[in-house]
């Protein structure tokens, strides 16, 4: 898979929505699917970065990440279900790291939803550590519990 920057909000918004898709029938379904290429645009004018990964020039997983005060913060974190289980997910997180510690950070923060069980598992395998729990409450009512997750990054590692 080739990692680029990108502010192809088409791209970005379609794969977000192919790999989010699974959530829409929760009792909260992910904000995602409400996102617009409008607002995906918005952010990207307003600070956030786009990673897409591409296979055979197919956009096939991306993430959104800004520099927030002392760390970054990486969210929609995601993969086509149909490239799941490639490591795709580890390598946008690997560029991810990377790029934190090119600009001079060493903490990278994300949320994530209880319920997925299976994306805590994934950013604990590769060093994550939970920093606490939120109870979530929308205007709607809807409530769900995530987890505030970090990883410290050494510039060792990522020699500028």
């Amino acid at each position: 898979m080739e990692i680029k920057f990108s502010t192809n909000v088409q791209e970005i918004r379609e794969v977000m929505l192919q790999a989010f898709e699974e959530y829409r029938n929760d009792p909260a379904p992910s904000s995602a699917l409400k996102e617009t290429e409008q607002s995906i645009s918005e952010e990207l004018q307003n600070g956030a970065f786009a990673l897409v990964g591409y296979e055979n020039n197919v956009p096939v997983a991306a993430v959104r990440f800004q520099y927030v005060e002392d760390y970054v913060y990486f969210y929609r974190l995601s993969v086509s279900p149909m490239c799941q289980g490639k490591g795709y997910a580890k390598k946008l997180l690997h560029k991810i790291e990377e790029i934190t510690v090119q600009h001079g950070y060493n903490k990278i923060q994300c949320k994530v939803r209880m319920s997925v069980r299976r994306n805590i598992q994934l950013y604990e395998s590769i060093g994550y550590q939970i920093l606490n729990e939120e109870l979530i409450t929308r205007p709607t009512g809807e409530q769900f519990k995530i987890v505030n997750m970090f990883k410290e990054v050494a510039l060792t590692k990522y020699p500028l």
